[in-house]
């Protein structure tokens, strides 16, 4: 039985590709024997930037392992004020009893809890407030409209 057009051709193509596929594996190994491997390789300068160039060995510097941080340090909160700040209250959930109010002074989010609030509020609405500190940061606390 002879083999119809389609089967030759679809023959055809696969020894193609065999061939192509062994000619790129020749030119690669062509390659990394005349040291032609470095072509893809990427360095970084002092600033961070990647190069093509390797850095000069005379401007390395000593890096101590103090100098290393892996994580943001905590951020400090200014201590609580005796007098009162104003604010505006930018995201309250009555459901879930707790919101944020935007210092106009420092421009901080602040917490507020449903607790701390003496009379009904108005989101983005203008408030007086005390500050307060907690383990997790600053709260607001005697929070009334301003």
């Amino acid at each position: 039985m002879a083999d119809s057009w389609n089967k030759k051709e679809r023959e055809k193509k696969k020894q193609q590709a065999k061939k192509e596929k062994e000619e790129r594996k020749k030119e690669r190994r062509q390659q990394s024997e005349d040291g032609g491997g470095n072509a893809m390789m990427a360095y970084l300068d002092a600033d961070g930037n990647l190069t093509s160039t390797p850095p000069d060995p005379n401007q390395r510097r000593e890096v101590s392992l103090e100098e290393i941080e892996i994580s943001v340090p905590r951020q400090t909160h200014e201590p609580a004020e005796p007098g009162t700040r104003e604010g505006i209250l930018t995201f309250f959930n009555e459901s879930r009893g707790f919101g944020f109010i935007r210092d106009i002074k420092t421009r901080e989010s602040i917490f507020v809890h449903v607790n701390d609030i003496l009379e009904p509020l108005t989101e983005n609405g203008k408030v007086n407030f005390k500050l307060g500190d907690s383990p997790k940061g600053p709260v607001a606390l005697q929070v009334k409209n301003a």
